[in-house]
């Protein structure tokens, strides 16, 4: 009986260790806890009262710009964020829903020359960019280049992945859509 439970245990011990190897490491674990949100405003032409506020985006050399005070797209649309190297530097690429995606194409033909206000949440808030609308967005990608280092970037785009998974926008790593359909 005693090698039975002594076998058991054996068992038991490896199929625990196992397990244990198999779950994310401390590290790994705390950057799928990490949110990050973000939100759009667009640049108002005039002071429209309390519709309208003042903000100071670049902290560098701050850019005072007219923006409405509710915003016309936030993270909750959001499929996947990004942060892509480029000639001297990153930009980060936010991937909108259809829904998003749609916003995203009416407000920039209407407002074309305009501003578009970035302000993120992670974990602070802040304003990250305010980039000039040059043409038509049709695919539903906004790509920037944040007042932010590459760490804080990085971890923006985490947590906004890791929202969108939250939302159900996008799949769990390792999942796809149509995987088990």
């Amino acid at each position: 009986m005693n090698l039975l439970e002594l076998r058991f245990n054996y068992y038991l011990f490896a199929v625990m260790l196992l397990t244990a190897a198999g779950c994310a490491s401390g590290p790994e674990r705390e950057s799928r806890r990490e949110e990050s949100f973000v939100q759009l405003f667009m640049e108002a032409e005039a002071d429209i009262g309390d519709q309208t506020a003042i903000i100071q985006v670049v902290r560098s050399a701050p850019v005072p710009v007219r923006i409405y005070k509710r915003p016309f797209l936030d993270g909750s649309e959001l499929v996947d964020a990004a942060v892509a190297d480029v000639v001297g530097g990153f930009v980060i690429q936010l991937q909108f829903n259809a829904h998003g995606a749609l916003v995203l194409e009416q407000v920039t033909t209407a407002h074309r020359g305009s501003r578009i206000a970035i302000y993120g949440m992670f974990p602070g808030g802040r304003w990250l960019a305010a980039p000039v609308v040059a043409n038509r967005i049709t695919n539903g990608v906004l790509v920037f280049t944040p007042d932010a280092t590459r760490e804080e970037a990085e971890r923006l785009v985490r947590g906004l992945n890791n929202m969108a998974i939250r939302l159900g926008n996008k799949p769990k790593p390792g999942k796809s859509k149509g995987a088990g359909e």
